[in-house]
Order: structure tokens, then C-alpha cells, then sequence
């Protein structure tokens, strides 16, 4: 099939060993001008390097973009992911899946700043990140043509990947030590773990994998108290003082990395058909919601709250599956965020061996009535008038019963 013409590409770039082949795979198979997009979501790596291994590949300095996205990163996708208590599959708190509209929405920006027709990523056409991402770019301009070079290329292992790099001259820096057998995404949420060893769902994997957190064995044997503040859904404070929405995500992995938190081993069903095995450590957010709950439980009504837990699921999944920029995710963050409106106060949370324990939340806007529920002698609530609910509620069961007999 004969190449699409392409006069310039915006590409999602690393500067590491697939985006590097791929911005010069870029310029000879298509002959087309590339910009590279480099985002800083807080994975910990340092990402202004990208800039100078763009500059020895040809890029203009024009069409080189590194852009620090943490506040954005948190503020716009994670915190209304968290508001609906968002968990795919009973565990996994979609880390990877939550970065990838961000990343999309900005290539689209910046091919339209760049005049560029076309958008690339370096997913492989095994996993749920291609559709992630071109759901995202085609959601926000349906005209805009997409290269996906794991699609196109016969570059499929990595012996060949090297061998590509070594004949067009493409340096590839050499970490020191022996080299990570797991393919990872790391951002300020998460960090993620698959592959090779993890490809047998049999197998624990290593102690020496997980980089962010100690082991809930070797955390300190001393709990730790934490109080987190939260305004219409989002945390907004931590023991008493007030942050930025990335710095408080920072803070939380902090505490939860100190005391093992946030480590999940599972095995997922990608949206692409197969099942898949992963290891992830989510710190700051295991923690976030776990807080989160807590203040809603004496904040949110009964009925929202249950409609809240029956519609996550879905909520959920559209996420996983890429469709951020759907209408039906917005009409449902629509619906998650009015049930926010009160839900503010304070959590305190005991931290232990990987553990995260609510031990008290307190709101000005609370619905819990001491007076209502207490096990003592009260004035406000008639205990007969149970009789006739319960009566009510039985009828049907009643008449059914009789039928049965």
C-alpha cells in the first residue's frame, strides 16, 4: 500500500529507543517534517535531555516541545478520575490510562500551533494505548491522519530495533548495571511493571522491581497519622496545609512509598482482546481514595452514593478503553461532580505496613445525626414506626409466599 502523503508529524517523544528510531523512521518512510512533544507528567526522569537528542536528529529547535503537564496532569484528569472513586476491575486505579488524553489533547494542540497533519505514537498493536491515543486525537479532530509505526513497520523485537539504530547512526544511551527486563510508564500516579517474567502470572515477581516503594515488610514499624482536606470531591490540603494539586499527589506517594502502600499484582483484560499481567505501585492515590470515601460517607447521600458505585464501573471502563473525550464520560463526570458539591471536611488516616486506615473524618456539611443513630435513650426517632416499614417492604414477599404454599 503506497505511503499517505505527510508534510509534517507531531511525534510523542522520549528521546529513548523506540521514539528515537521512530522520529527517523518517521523521516524516511513518509520524507516529512517532524516535531517532537516531549511531556513531563512527573515520572521522575529528567525530560529536558529529549530536547538535545531532538537537535541531533535533525529537529528544528522550533519543533522541539517539552512541556511540564503535573498540574494539569492532576487537576484536570486525576482528581475527576478519583471524585467517582474510579477502579477498573476491583484493583487497578488506571495510572497509564488517565495520562494518555492528556498527551493526545496536547499533539493535537500542537500540530495546530505547527501547521502538522498528522500525529504519531510509539504503542505497540498489542495493547490498549494505540486505541487510547488515537481515540484522543481523532475525538478532538477527526481530520488529522495517524501514523502508528508498530502497525506499519517490521520492526518487532528488539535485536532489530538495535541493528535499525546502529546502521542509521541513532545513539542509544547505555544504562549503567543490567538492564530492566520490564516494559514501565511511570507518571505522578503510578508506575507500571510488565513483561518477560511477569508473562507467567504464576511467578512473583522480584522484591528488586518495585522502585517506588519499600516492602509493607521492611516499612517502619511505627503507624503514621496523616489528615487530608478535601473541597467538592478534591484534596486540597494535607495536615493543614495547602497545596497545589501536584504537590499534594507528591506528598502522598511520598507517605505511601515510606510505608509500602499501593502495590498491586493482577491480571487485566485489555480492551484489544487478550489478558494481560501487571504490576503496579500506586501510591499518593491509594491513599487519595481511601480518603475519599471517607469523607463521603458523611457527606453524600445514601442513594447518590449507591448510584455513584453502580455507575463507576462503566465510568471506569471508558476510561481503560480510551474514551475520555466521549459524550458519554462527560455526561457522566457531569453527574459525578454534582454529587461533589458538599462533599468536603477532613480525613485522618493511620498509615501502616501497607496498609491505609481511615480513623476519623469530620465536615461542617456532615449528614451523620448522633442523635439519629446513637445506641443510647433519644427524642428524635420513634423506633415503632420500623414496624410499619418493614411491613410495607414485606408485602410483596408476603403475597408471593402464599402463592408458593
Amino acid at each position: 500500500m503506497a505511503k499517505r502523503e505527510i508534510k509534517k508529524a507531531v511525534l510523542a517523544y522520549s528521546g529513548g529507543l523506540d521514539t528515537s528510531i521512530i522520529l527517523k523512521w518517521l523521516q524516511d518512510e513518509y520524507n516529512c517534517e517532524v516535531v517532537t512533544f516531549t511531556a513531563d507528567l512527573g515520572q521522575g526522569e529528567e525530560v529536558e535531555p529529549a530536547r538535545q537528542k531532538a537537535l541531533d536528529m535533525g529537529i528544528k529547535p522550533e519543533n522541539i516541545f517539552i512541556l511540564d503537564l503535573r498540574e494539569e496532569f492532576v487537576k484536570d484528569f486525576v482528581f475527576p478520575m478519583f471524585r467517582a472513586n474510579t477502579i477498573y476491575e476491583g484493583e487497578y486505579l488506571l495510572g497509564t490510562s488517565i495520562a494518555r488524553p492528556l498527551i493526545s489533547k496536547k499533539q493535537i494542540e500542537i500540530a495546530a500551533q505547527t501547521g502538522a497533519d498528522a500525529v504519531s505514537h510509539g504503542a505497540t498493536g498489542k495493547g490498549n494505548d494505540q486505541v487510547r491515543f488515537e481515540l484522543g486525537y481523532l475525538g478532538l479532530n477527526g481530520d488529522i491522519a495517524v501514523i502508528a509505526p508498530w502497525r506499519e513497520w517490521d520492526l518487532n523485537s528488539r535485536e532489530k530495533l538495535l541493528a535499525y539504530a546502529e546502521t542509521h547512526g541513532i545513539k542509544i544511551e547505555k544504562k549503567k548495571g543490567q538492564a530492566s527486563p520490564y516494559s514501565m510508564d511511570a507518571n505522578l500516579l503510578h508506575i507500571s511493571y510488565e513483561g518477560l517474567v511477569l508473562e507467567d502470572p504464576s511467578k512473583e515477581p522480584d522484591e528488586d522491581m518495585w522502585l517506588w516503594s519499600v516492602s509493607p515488610e521492611n516499612a517502619p514499624d511505627t503507624a503514621e497519622y496523616i489528615t487530608i482536606e478535601y473541597k467538592k470531591g478534591d484534596p486540597v490540603a494535607i495536615n493543614g496545609e495547602a497545596m497545589s494539586p501536584a504537590t499534594i499527589l507528591t506528598e502522598l506517594n511520598a507517605y505511601g512509598n515510606k510505608h509500602g502502600i499501593g502495590r498491586i499484582d493482577i491480571v487485566e483484560n485489555r480492551y484489544v482482546g487478550m489478558k494481560a499481567r501487571g504490576c503496579y505501585e500506586t501510591p499518593g492515590g491509594t491513599i487519595m481514595l481511601k480518603g475519599h470515601r471517607a469523607i463521603e460517607s458523611i457527606t453524600l447521600d445514601r442513594e447518590a452514593a449507591h448510584m455513584k458505585d453502580e455507575l463507576m464501573p462503566r465510568y471506569a471502563k471508558l476510561i481503560y478503553n480510551g474514551y475520555w473525550w466521549s459524550p458519554e464520560r462527560e455526561m457522566l463526570q457531569a453527574a459525578i461532580d454534582k454529587t461533589q458539591e458538599h462533599v468536603e471536611g477532613t480525613v485522618k488516616l493511620k498509615l501502616y505496613k501497607g496498609n491505609v486506615m481511615v480513623v476519623g473524618r469530620e465536615s461542617e456539611k456532615s449528614l451523620f445525626s448522633e442523635a439519629h443513630s446513637t445506641f443510647e435513650e433519644d427524642d428524635v426517632y420513634d423506633q415503632s414506626d420500623a414496624e410499619g416499614f418493614i411491613k410495607l417492604n414485606a408485602l410483596r414477599l408476603m403475597i408471593a409466599g402464599k402463592l408458593r404454599k
